[in-house]
């Protein structure tokens, strides 16, 4: 791998894990404003967002790095620009919900972003089946969240 290659691939990476960033001050712990809503039966553990999104973030800037490394062949412009989309989405998407306290809010967030993610992996997939793949787990944990941001909005309104 070459050192040209070995830079893309780490600013892939990084620019994947700046949606987290918007997390770190959130507060969702213990008397927060999230514990004290009615939450759905399939709510999953606190601890367990921290690792899944810490691989989803890994995947994804590794498919970043392989639709990246292709660039100038036809449809790589467009790919990146609809996963940029989605990813802002991402980032948007806790200070949404959290920061304002909004699961409505966080609906409207993170239904495009859902629909971002889908074209995101066709439009890799057409670059690179591996890349396309990578996005798979992603839109399955997005969808999940999607359920869960429903539930929560529907069981507090």
């Amino acid at each position: 791998m070459k050192i040209g290659d070995i830079v893309r691939l780490v600013v892939s990476i990084i620019v994947c894990y700046l949606p987290a960033l918007g997390g770190l001050s959130m507060e969702s712990g213990e008397g927060s404003w999230y514990q004290q809503l009615t939450k759905p039966a399939l709510n999953p553990p606190g601890w367990l967002f921290g690792p899944v999104w810490t691989a989803l973030y890994l995947m994804m800037g590794i498919a970043l790095y392989l639709v990246w490394s292709r660039a100038g062949r036809p449809g790589v412009s467009l790919a990146i620009g609809v996963f940029a989309v989605q990813l802002l989405l991402n980032g948007l998407w806790t200070p949404a919900f959290f920061g304002m306290q909004s699961p409505a809010t966080g609906l409207m967030v993170i239904i495009p972003m859902w629909f971002g993610i889908l074209a995101s992996i066709i439009l890799f997939w057409r670059i690179s089946v591996t890349a396309g793949a990578l996005l798979i787990p992603y839109l399955a944990w997005v969808s999940f969240a999607t359920y869960l941001n429903s539930a929560i909005w529907w069981l507090n309104r």
